[in-house]
């Protein structure tokens, strides 16, 4: 029985978030990970061609800021817990966690717990009828690596929020026969300007009267690079009206894109981000070949037969090859292992409510990660998840 002051489960970003946080307050932990690396989602479930979706400064976690020649937009470059209960008797957290290298079984005894095993689990691949009789290979999004796997092939991508475009993207630029599925309406919104965040408010650096003339010029020139919101605020703004210049800028930059079977949502991208969770695309070149139909854009599939996939639409295609780019399921195996969690976290192992501050539960119980704000909201979790534990421990004299 190994007795620590705070355990935290899980070595992805959030909890090597909230160990820097706590080092930094001179309190103990240790951290608890099933894979057998940290940050396994970036290491191993990741192509090679990603890029993170938000500028560098929306990116940092706490006490590592990025250095100054880092791009703007970041490139790419075993022990499960099986059982927690809460002990009324010794106030701390009774863990078994399983050692799959050595195969051994550990216990920890922790006053305080942090779950952080993250809100993607397993990636989603939808039931299609035939899907299992496809000769061809099927793989999600997260499998996928590089397009020299795919070269002579006819390869269609199912998804078309940011992994889906940026895959097929990846394909078409190199000579691979492309086609994607794009559902009608979409929840996503095509950029093709950069822009530094999509949370909480929206900032620009500029004044009404060099936005206008900003409108201007990019509406003569469809490459400018504007730089919408930035951290230095100088001027706060609503979100609506964020989402107003947002989506006026991408009209005049990319136009209309229905002709292409691209249909925008109704809701702007900040106010998709924060109803939703889910970011805005942010488009690297994939309209152009769009609009060049040299990637061909389908409709819902209907059913698969052999290697011929059929669309609700009547049309036909064969292919080799299928990547669903369909996402993951925002739930957490946390409930698997966590008794006693006094209702708070719900079925799928999330958050049952929305938490303002941070998400705490009782008995010295916290989550960090699992608010669906990026990592931009793993390090403001983070730090208020430390400061907690640092005032309580204070509180109680333990060092």
């Amino acid at each position: 029985m190994e007795n620590v002051l705070v355990l935290i489960v899980g070595a992805g970003p959030s909890g090597l978030a909230v160990a820097a946080c706590l080092s930094q307050l001179s309190i103990p932990y240790c951290i608890v990970e099933s894979e057998d690396c940290s940050a396994s989602l970036w290491r191993k479930r990741t192509y090679d061609c990603l890029k993170l979706h938000l500028a560098k400064e929306f990116c940092e976690l706490p006490h590592m800021s990025y250095p100054c020649d880092t791009p703007k937009y970041i490139p790419k470059e075993y022990t499960s817990v099986e059982s927690c209960k809460y002990d009324q008797v010794s106030n701390c957290w009774d863990v078994m966690a399983h050692d799959q290298v050595n195969d051994l079984v550990m216990e920890y005894t922790a006053r305080f717990l942090v779950v952080a095993t993250g809100e993607n689990s397993e990636g989603v691949i939808p039931e299609i009828p035939g899907l299992h009789g496809f000769p061809g290979e099927v793989i999600h999004s997260s499998s996928y690596k590089s397009w020299d796997d795919y070269a002579g092939k006819g390869v269609l991508v199912i998804g078309c929020g940011n992994s889906g475009m940026e895959i097929a993207y990846d394909l078409v630029k190199h000579g691979v026969d492309t086609s994607i599925v794009i559902h009608s309406p979409v929840r996503t919104y095509y950029i093709n300007f950069k822009y530094n965040g999509l949370f909480f408010h929206a900032c620009w650096n500029i004044n009404h009267r060099a936005l206008l003339l900003t409108l201007l010029l990019f509406s003569l020139h469809k490459y400018v690079q504007l730089h919408v919101m930035t951290k230095g605020l100088i001027n706060l703004v609503s979100i609506k009206f964020a989402d107003f210049i947002i989506v006026t800028l991408a009209n005049i930059g990319l136009g209309d894109l229905s002709r292409y079977g691209i249909l925008r949502p109704n809701m702007g991208p900040l106010l998709l981000k924060a109803k939703t969770g889910r970011s805005a695309v942010i488009d690297v070149g994939t309209t152009e070949f769009i609009k060049k139909e040299a990637i061909k854009v389908l409709g819902p599939i209907s059913c698969i037969r052999g290697n011929c996939v059929e669309f609700e639409d009547g049309k036909k295609r064969n292919f080799d090859s299928l990547v669903f780019a369909t996402g993951y399921g925002y739930e957490s195996t946390a409930n698997m292992w966590l008794k006693d969690d006094m209702s708070l976290l719900n079925d799928n192992g999330m958050p049952k409510r929305a938490f303002l501050i941070m998400c705490k539960g009782e008995n010295g119980l916290y989550c960090v990660g699992m608010a669906m704000r990026g990592l931009a909201g793993i390090s403001h979790d983070a730090k208020k998840v430390a400061a907690d534990i640092k005032s309580i421990v204070d509180s109680m004299g333990l060092f």
